[in-house]
């Protein structure tokens, strides 16, 4: 099952595609998101090897993204981007369900 509401920035569409590809038995990059955080939910990325069940599939060139049902609640309309500053490296969630973030940009609050 496709599911266009969550998109993939053309950042992390290469930077999952060489993750994954780097990893010999993982097919994709799981984001979830759970309870907890400095903001009260936080984002949990994985490489997994399967999709269960009730995860949507956000596909872009040869990226891979697998999202549960009920973490894609609180993803609705979300850009997942690859940022690459003078920071570091990390994944970030463009969230417009979002009224608060903490500065890390794992965590939020809906």
């Amino acid at each position: 099952m496709t599911e266009a509401n969550v998109t993939l920035s053309d950042a992390a569409a290469k930077r999952i595609a060489a993750i994954v590809g780097s990893d010999p038995g993982k097919s994709a990059l799981r984001v979830s998101v759970e309870g907890g955080g400095c903001s009260g939910f936080s984002y949990k990325f994985d490489l997994v090897d399967d999709a269960a069940d009730d995860d949507i599939v956000v596909e872009k060139n040869d990226a891979k993204v697998l999202i549960d049902s009920l973490s894609l609640v609180y993803m609705a309309g979300s850009e997942i981007d690859f940022v690459d500053n003078l920071l570091g490296q990390s994944f970030q969630i463009k969230n417009p369900n979002a009224v608060a973030s903490c500065g890390c940009g794992t965590s939020f609050a809906i």
